[in-house]
């Protein structure tokens, strides 16, 4: 049963959490968005999950806001407050989508089943996989609303696709095809339709099978954070540090045994407990 715009299911290790608003095309609201940082935060914490996967029910993934206010949609100080909330300063990562993404101990996978625009595409950006259903219809529109990109694009958007691609898309706010999001890097796979969930868990089990989960959130924070830095110096400190604190402890050893061994590895360390000290390093 859909709660706030969203339906969250665990399938054998794996959090999917669909966009469910089909009869408006999963349109986006504050109360989905909020919803949205919930769910991911608390596949954060929770040892069972390894993998989340975002997805939309019916034939869209998420045609971007709601704009059902009309001219209205995006006065947040006037008729907008009712699908986004009212303006207000004192709120916090917490109930940020964005950050709660972006902070995630958990692979990521967006499977884009349908029109994605607006921020229906860049709620995706967090995400590590963004695989698209053929036929699917993708839109940085906000220049064709007057608005700016959101969500933190302006960062990540040329941080995976490039700056000129970035730009290509942002600035002509036109809607293109799921061959030219394959072609420009957005997206890396593009399936038929029937396809795209069965391929989303089987990348979601290449996460989760015989990878140790505190490495992963530790590697999935050092690949975002470290990424654009101006040289490896800040990668060097921190992967040296880490490394030495992985070094004796139960992981590695369990890794290395199972290697030599030749069976599959049954880690202990728990991504919301074992974490090494120092994270998090940027803060």
């Amino acid at each position: 049963m859909a709660q706030d715009g969203l339906t969250v299911s665990n399938e054998a290790g794996v959090m999917i959490i669909t966009l469910d608003r089909p009869e408006k095309l999963n349109a986006y609201t504050d109360a989905m968005g909020r919803a949205l940082a919930r769910a991911v935060r608390a596949a954060s914490e929770d040892d069972a999950i390894r993998a989340i996967i975002i997805t939309g029910a019916g034939r869209a993934f998420c045609a971007g806001a709601d704009v059902s206010a009309g001219a209205q949609s995006f006065d947040m100080a006037g008729d907008g407050a009712g699908n986004f909330g009212e303006r207000d300063e004192r709120r916090g990562k917490q109930d940020s989508f964005i950050h709660a993404l972006f902070e995630s101990k958990k692979p990521i996978i967006a499977a884009i089943n349908g029109p994605a625009v607006g921020v229906g595409i860049t709620l995706t950006l967090p995400c590590d996989v963004r695989i698209a259903a053929e036929g699917a219809r993708i839109g940085f529109v906000f220049a064709r609303r007057g608005l700016v990109p959101e969500a933190g694009s302006a960062w990540f958007l040329p941080r995976l696709v490039g700056l000129p691609q970035a730009l290509r898309w942002c600035l002509s706010g036109r809607v293109f095809d799921a061959a030219e999001a394959l072609a420009g890097g957005l997206v890396s796979e593009v399936v038929p339709p029937d396809q795209l969930l069965p391929r989303a868990r089987a990348i979601a089990a290449e996460f989760s099978d015989g990878t140790a989960p505190v490495a992963i959130a530790l590697a999935r924070a050092m690949l975002w954070r470290l990424g654009s830095t101006a040289g490896p110096e800040d990668a060097l400190a921190v992967d040296a540090a880490w490394n030495i604190a992985l070094g004796g402890g139960p992981d590695v050893k369990e890794g290395v045994a199972a290697f030599l061994e030749k069976r599959s590895p049954s880690f202990p360390g728990k991504a919301s407990t074992d974490l090494p000290p120092g994270v998090p390093w940027w803060e």
